[in-house]
């Protein structure tokens, strides 16, 4: 997290996530998951709780949806309204939970080195 204020023109937030294991009682979880197990995703890092693992399968069948709702979008995106990710695995019925659970601010130059133009600072002539 940066502790760029928020009226610095590089500024931008993005969401940070929990998401969040959904296992129906009485249901065989194949993924392994428990209930309760989750992750924290703030800014480009993710945190388990020390001790708790998270399918690698879950995790693909999520992450590709995580960038975007990190983002405010428009209210009419689906994107907006939807959560709920079914496991990868067929025969499994726990489902993965995206929350939105705060907002941290980002600067632009501390997250890469391409201006705000789109020139690479440290490539000669771009």
């Amino acid at each position: 997290m940066s502790s760029t204020p928020p009226e610095q023109k590089d500024a931008f937030t993005l969401y940070d996530l929990k998401v969040s294991a959904i296992c129906p009682e009485g249901k065989q979880q194949i993924c392994g998951a428990k209930p309760g197990d989750h992750f924290i995703l703030q800014g480009e890092l993710l945190y388990l709780p020390p001790g708790q693992g998270f399918s690698i399968y879950s995790l693909a069948a999520v992450l590709p949806l995580l960038a975007a709702k990190q983002r405010e979008n428009h209210r009419n995106d689906w994107i907006e309204s939807d959560a709920l990710v079914a496991c990868p695995d067929p025969n499994c019925k726990s489902v993965l939970k995206i929350e939105r659970v705060g907002r941290r601010t980002f600067s632009h130059a501390e997250t890469t080195h391409v201006g705000l133009d789109g020139n690479h600072e440290d490539i000669p002539g771009s």
